[in-house]
């Protein structure tokens, strides 16, 4: 008999996300945003901070990547069974989609911590006989399918995990939207607190509104437009129906559209950004709200290689429960260090050789990109002036790349199609390798295995930035597009190294691409490659301080302590 139900005895925090990234077993996130709350569960787990985490199953998985020998992408399903790592609940709930009643079940996965902490799962799916061959299909393909399609998911998402919540017996506390995605759960939560005494509309819809935003967080993680989904009324009111006023709703998203970021930030009682700088840019573009920032994290456990777990636990023991301990990296011997990198370097270059037949050389600096494929990250930026980067590292670098574009995202492929050009460009001057697929299990290889990593966003786009703290966790400098999280953890040739202007802007600014490739050369040529090959100690000290100053406190440990004092129990 399953003891689910002793998750139901105190009042939890509940986390939505579109997407939870918690191992590549389980492949229900595309990027950075599962990351993140898969790291944050995990923290809290840790931190036996009481939540429940609800998400959609996502049978399908996001996509597997295949790439052509012109890079040229293909996306594959990743076809997966839930039943061999969680259970399924045996309680089920209603939403009304298109006036058709579609059942969804949960699936529950436990996040267990050697802390004895531990935080429930839910995962939802609408794959139930008696539901339709279509609204079977909802919790496929996560971002999948039409804007129908995903408004389906959202349904689902919010409103479904609201009430699968309420089926289950849970008592929340606090409702945390990850993201917009899950935003509709506060239109659930205005019907059930509807006013029952017969004031005046606007008393009455003044009062709803209060005792919902009092119960919801809301976290918004990108200033780029397409991370802020937005619904044609005619589709909303044909698909969900009419579940608050028309007048209270448009009051709350809008007269034109259903916008899901503004239907969270009205209807939430704390909303953040996820950096110091994303907060001011987020402020900017939603004018009248009062927007926080708490700066993103990892799970230090999670993404610290093998070879500096094994240096960390011999040197800082509870490190990982206690990243800030981190701050005493200086009691490593350097020599240590450096052979915790070098292992990890040599486990990359074997999975290289593994999956690509390129041996690459562990003496060559080499620099790491991978990230989504959005052309706003500019993936091709040090390929800019390829006679003066081949001028500069022709025999002294290696570059290694990764990273899957949207399959609906033509430009973003187009790049990955420019990257592969431009290796065949440089063969035997400066080797280029694109790894296929990135997923987490790239990543815990790649991240930790490249000397330096390189970050080269559009300012000020770059929300946060989190695959940079996992390099500063191995000991690995960031190189990056002052943006995101870099501004607070940089510290120039402290850290790691800037690349082009401080960032000033508010709003995008495409016209710095030459001025950053030329400070991206200048400070290879002049400073981290003369340092790299001549001056070790230099380089090492470097390495101590991306891990004692950047990793001690870049965590989700620190940010979910954040969370707990500033948003969750206010």
């Amino acid at each position: 008999m399953s003891n689910w139900k002793k998750f139901t005895s105190e009042a939890r925090i509940a986390y939505f996300s579109m997407e939870i990234g918690l191992s590549d077993d389980i492949p229900t996130y595309s990027g950075g945003l599962g990351i993140l709350a898969g790291d944050t569960i995990k923290s809290a787990a840790d931190l036996k901070v009481p939540m429940i985490a609800v998400t959609l199953i996502s049978r399908k998985g996001y996509f597997r990547q295949k790439l052509g020998q012109d890079g040229s992408q293909q996306a594959f399903p990743v076809n997966w069974q839930p039943e061999a790592f969680m259970e399924l609940l045996p309680v089920k709930t209603l939403v009304t989609i298109e006036g058709r009643d579609v059942k969804i079940q949960a699936w529950l996965f436990r996040v267990k911590s050697p802390t004895g902490g531990e935080v429930p799962v839910l995962f939802l799916d609408t794959d139930i006989p008696g539901n339709s061959g279509q609204d079977r299909h909802i919790t496929d393909m996560l971002y999948g399918g039409d804007l129908e399609y995903r408004l389906s998911q959202e349904i689902v998402l919010g409103i479904g995990g609201a009430r699968i919540l309420e089926a289950l017996g849970f008592n929340i506390r606090k409702y945390h939207m990850n993201e917009g995605h899950a935003s509709l759960l506060t239109l659930e939560l205005l019907e059930r607190v509807r006013h029952p005494v017969e004031d005046t509309w606007d008393e009455r819809a003044s009062w709803e509104t209060r005792q919902v935003i009092e119960q919801c967080v809301f976290t918004t993680h990108t200033p780029v437009a397409a991370g802020h989904d937005r619904f044609p009324y005619d589709m909303v009111h044909r698909m969900l129906g009419e579940m608050v006023p028309q007048p209270l709703l448009m009051e709350l998203v809008g007269q034109n559209e259903l916008n899901m970021t503004l239907l969270a930030m009205n209807l939430s009682g704390y909303v953040n950004g996820v950096a110091k700088k994303h907060g001011q840019v987020s402020q900017n573009l939603f004018p009248g709200f009062e927007i926080h920032a708490i700066t993103n994290g990892i799970h230090s456990f999670t993404w610290a290689s093998p070879y500096f777990v094994r240096l960390f636990d011999k040197y800082l023991p509870s490190w990982a429960h206690e990243p800030e301990l981190l701050v005493r990296v200086d009691h490593i011997p350097a020599e240590e260090v450096l052979d915790a990198h070098l292992g990890a370097k040599a486990y990359l270059f074997h999975y290289i050789e593994e999956t690509t037949g390129t041996r690459l050389d562990l003496d060559t600096l080499t620099i790491g990109f991978a990230r989504r494929f959005a052309t706003y990250k500019r993936g091709n930026l040090i390929f800019n002036d390829l006679q003066r980067l081949c001028s500069l590292g022709a025999g002294k670098l290696q570059l290694v790349f990764a990273g899957k574009a949207h399959p609906r995202d033509e430009p973003g492929k187009e790049l990955i199609q420019k990257i592969f050009h431009h290796k065949e460009e440089l063969k035997g001057r400066i080797e280029v390798v694109y790894l296929e697929n990135y997923n987490m299990d790239v990543a815990f290889r790649l991240i930790p295995g490249v000397d330096l990593w390189l970050n080269t966003p559009v300012r000020p786009l770059e929300a946060s930035g989190t695959s940079g703290m996992k390099a500063a966790l191995n000991g690995v400098p960031n190189f990056s597009i002052l943006d995101g999280w870099w501004i607070e953890g940089h510290i120039e040739g402290v850290t790691g190294w800037s690349i082009g202007p401080p960032a000033t802007e508010i709003v995008p600014d495409f016209n710095h691409t030459a001025e950053d490739a030329g400070d991206l050369y200048d400070k290879l040529e002049s400073i981290i490659i003369p340092m790299y090959y001549t001056d070790q100690a230099a380089w090492i000290q470097v390495m101590k301080n991306a891990i004692g100053k950047n990793a001690y406190y870049f965590n989700t440990h620190v940010m979910m302590r954040r969370y707990v004092t500033e948003a969750y129990i206010r």
